[in-house]
């Protein structure tokens, strides 16, 4: 299956069949390019105009913003409640955690996630191979939150998101800072991670920074 990263927290999951997933799209004003494609499913992690923007997806994609189990184009996807801060959202509301098991790998997008995870939460989440966590703080967890949340999972791959790249004018972290504090990474000089479940045997522990293109 292949990741590709549009900016932010904008993801296209592909299954080898086809099958085409997008995550949190955003509106024009977050800096980078809309993107123009078309997608068999949506996932909205939260309400705000920075990962709700579902008009940019073209087609008649199932749309998906509510906590949940769903079987859609063969692809199985689980919604988890959290919270966009750690006051139970309080600040900045709610949040859904998305788990998305396509081609024998399991990827988990965790939204504007702003907490670390409940016991419940981490259980309720299973076994993660590939995550796409927010790092750049503020709004969202921040380096060291990132950090404790991928050891709370386990993946066999990390691949940052939501940090500051010069298409973004957010008062939000850029990607060295977590980079800096978990130890290195590699960075892809493309936005798209191609991942098989033969890739992910034995003791993989990747950082994975997507090329915005």
């Amino acid at each position: 299956m292949k990741i590709r990263w549009f900016g932010h927290a904008c993801f296209m999951l592909e299954s080898v069949a086809g099958t085409k997933i997008v995550t949190d799209p955003f509106d024009g004003s977050v800096g980078y390019k809309v993107p123009k494609v078309e997608a068999d499913v949506v996932t909205v992690s939260h309400d705000h105009y920075d990962h709700n923007y579902v008009e940019a997806v073209h087609g008649d994609p199932t749309i998906i913003k509510a906590p949940g189990e769903y079987i859609t184009c063969g692809v199985s996807i689980k919604g988890i409640s959290a919270f966009h801060d750690e006051a139970k959202g309080a600040k900045r509301g709610q949040n859904i955690i998305f788990v998305y098991e396509i081609d024998g790998v399991r990827i988990c997008h965790v939204g504007d996630l702003g907490h670390l995870l409940s016991k419940t939460q981490v259980e309720e989440i299973g076994r993660v191979d590939v995550l796409l966590i927010p790092v750049g703080g503020t709004f969202t967890l921040d380096a060291e939150g990132a950090i404790a949340v991928k050891e709370q999972l386990s993946p066999k791959i990390t691949v940052p998101m939501h940090f500051k790249t010069p298409a973004v004018s957010m008062p939000i972290d850029p990607v060295d800072k977590f980079l800096d504090k978990v130890g290195g990474g590699e960075f892809l000089d493309s936005n798209t991670l191609e991942v098989t479940a033969d890739d992910l045997k034995g003791d993989v522990n990747r950082v994975v920074v997507l090329k915005y293109e």
